[in-house]
């Protein structure tokens, strides 16, 4: 695809100079190392042959080890030759074939033809130049959201679209941005307000239990799978939020107390167990970083529709155990398309709790520290902490439930919830009447609420009104660039449970539900 005439004068715009494009858009116009190959080689050759990872024995972050190369397919690079430099010709080898390279999205015709020339005239590569890795663009995932949008772009933004247009500027073939129809161009159903509309549909049919009064704790079994799981049915009512100042341990973000409305809904009777989460996590479709699969068929199940993990750089249980474990280390979007998952195949609406909703479930009817009182002496028998857990977490219910029979709200993960953290959440709400189910909608990707304290905290963390907040330092060790949407690797104290609310919400507030837990910034 060539490099629109618009596209041309917003790179002028950016900052971008008109010869870098040009370039790109000539193939008569000679390869420049800086300009047209470094931005290739470094989005796309150097996170699999570079300091960190070595495929094929050889790296090419320097020139002399790209000209060296090493193992079976030695040189990376061979001036002049393109038929002996493996930067060219497995880069040109069919999508299917064993050997392509880069294995997973391969080079496009104008980036094969730029490593081409490049070569074939002879490699010039300055001595100095030593190449780092840099995010490898991908048009549905980095640039399409950023031009629906519009302008003005903040840094992050432009420094997406700069690293675009460098690497090649690629456009999908005859799409457009033309509303619906251009996305229909782009691939087809997709995972968006549609296809959720489509689901809230099904999710009205199968929703018989409308009234509080028939509300039932029930099991069920996830179809996809047969993994069972249960459901505890929850009463609305009236409860002060918070902690008093008195309570031992208490933080200033717990209050001042105030009073809130819950509507009925049913939780998850246990966190999510890996038995529930790990066929979500791991499945056999290609996915693009979004995690949307990279093929849909146009009459695809809306539950092969929807955005799932792409898959984990480790093993994430961390060997602590996996059958009726919980599954940990996930982020907040992860647990939320978790919910869609489950909801698209089993006709209930599923999310996570709200904090508000958290907070009541868990007192179940008590303003105690803790659902059985204010002695932590007693904890060691409700849940798994830094005292008792063995420095790992536990098999879900092993410890009593609270009364209203949900199990491990005290410890074993630290559960996520639904809301923006703020520490003036409840000064917020001060002075005002009963609040009805509240949510503090999330406008930034950090920080948001967990709750509940973990196998790796201490009694007074683990009180009913405990209150905790994301951070990025949660992923300090994804190798990823730019990091994973799917998986914080430094939390593995971090799990979820689900809500099933009896009000079946608009199509836009299942959507947001699903989908708040990506980056706004």
């Amino acid at each position: 695809m060539r490099i629109s005439r618009n596209l041309l004068l917003w790179s002028l715009a950016w900052g971008l100079s008109a010869t870098a494009v040009s370039a790109q858009e000539d193939s008569a116009t000679a390869v420049d190392f800086t300009r047209d190959v470094k931005p290739i080689l470094e989005a796309s050759c150097v996170h699999c042959h570079g300091p960190k990872e070595q495929k094929g024995d050889f790296r090419i972050d320097t020139k002399a080890d790209a000209f060296k190369g090493g193992g079976d397919y030695a040189p990376g690079i061979k001036p002049g030759d393109t038929e002996n430099s493996a930067v060219v010709w497995m880069c040109e080898l069919p999508a299917d074939d064993d050997l392509v390279m880069p294995p997973k999205k391969q080079l496009n015709k104008l980036q094969q033809s730029i490593l081409h020339r490049w070569v074939e005239a002879g490699a010039e590569w300055p001595e100095e130049v030593v190449l780092n890795e840099v995010p490898r663009m991908d048009f549905k995932v980095n640039i399409l959201p950023l031009l629906k949008k519009g302008g003005p772009f903040n840094e992050k933004e432009l420094g997406f679209l700069r690293m675009w247009v460098e690497q090649g500027g690629e456009w999908p073939e005859g799409f457009s941005l033309a509303g619906a129809a251009g996305e229909e161009e782009a691939g087809g159903p997709s995972d968006n307000l549609e296809l959720v509309e489509q689901m809230r549909e099904m999710i009205l049919g199968e929703s018989t239990v409308t009234e509080e009064d028939k509300m039932e704790d029930y099991a069920s079994e996830i179809p996809k799978t047969g993994v069972p799981y249960e459901m505890v049915a929850i009463p609305g009512g009236e409860f002060l939020m918070g902690s008093p100042d008195t309570e031992e341990g208490r933080r200033d973000d717990e209050g001042p107390q105030n009073q809130v409305k819950i509507e009925p809904f049913w939780m998850g009777k246990y966190e999510v167990t890996w038995d529930m989460y790990e066929p979500f996590m791991i499945t056999d479709v290609a996915r693009n970083k979004d995690g949307s699969p990279e093929k849909i068929a146009p009459d695809a199940a809306p539950v092969d529709i929807v955005s799932s993990p792409t898959t984990p750089y480790t093993e994430m249980s961390f060997g602590m155990g996996r059958e009726g474990f919980p599954a940990i280390s996930m982020t907040q979007h992860a647990a939320n398309k978790f919910c869609q998952w489950l909801s698209a195949q089993t006709g209930h609406f599923y999310r996570l709790p709200t904090e508000a909703e958290w907070e009541y479930a868990c007192r179940a009817g008590t303003n105690s520290a803790y659902s059985f009182g204010d002695d932590p002496s007693k904890l060691a028998d409700y849940g798994w902490f830094y005292d008792n857990a063995q420095d790992k977490y536990q098999k879900v219910g092993e410890k009593l439930p609270n009364p209203w029979g949900l199990y491990d709200m005290h410890g074993n993960v630290m559960e996520w919830c639904l809301d923006q953290y703020s520490a003036d959440t409840y000064a917020n709400r001060e002075g005002s009447a009963s609040v009805l189910t509240p949510w503090v909608k999330a406008n930034t990707l950090y920080p948001r609420v967990a709750r509940g304290g973990s196998w790796y905290d201490y009694p007074e963390d683990l009180r009913s009104a405990g209150r905790f907040k994301s951070s990025e330092a949660w992923k300090v060790q994804d190798p990823q660039l730019p990091k994973s949407i799917w998986y914080h690797t430094d939390a593995p104290w971090l799990g979820f449970r689900i809500v099933r609310p009896l009000k079946v919400p608009s199509a836009q507030e299942m959507y947001d539900a699903w989908n708040l837990g990506l980056p706004k910034e």
